[in-house]
């Protein structure tokens, strides 16, 4: 993984944002990833609320993307053809990413 502050970041956006694609095709896929973002939010300690919602720092999302495919790496997984419970929660961190804008300038 790349040592920036946006380094895990960028590699999960060049991998899994391609995903985010597939909404208009699988409706269903919309619910998950929301529920699987929901779930990234209240991971991240401390939850803030701005006006809009929760605000998700890059340097917050980044730490807990290391720690979640540390985990992927240790358990040896390889990303399946179609969705489990990790391509889901990285897609999920995907949209984070484009929601919050946390990879812009």
């Amino acid at each position: 993984m790349n040592d920036s502050p946006g380094g895990p970041l960028i590699d999960v956006a060049a991998t899994y944002m391609p995903r985010l694609s597939e909404f208009s095709l699988e409706p269903g896929l919309v619910a998950a990833v929301d529920q699987h973002a929901a779930a990234v939010c209240d991971a991240l300690l401390p939850a803030r609320r701005g006006p809009e919602g929760r605000t998700v720092r890059r340097e917050e999302l980044a730490d807990y993307v290391l720690g979640f495919t540390d985990r992927l790496t240790e358990a040896d997984w390889t990303e399946p053809v179609g969705h489990d419970f990790a391509t889901l929660h990285l897609t999920a961190v995907c949209w984070l990413i484009r929601e919050h804008d946390l990879l812009g300038a």
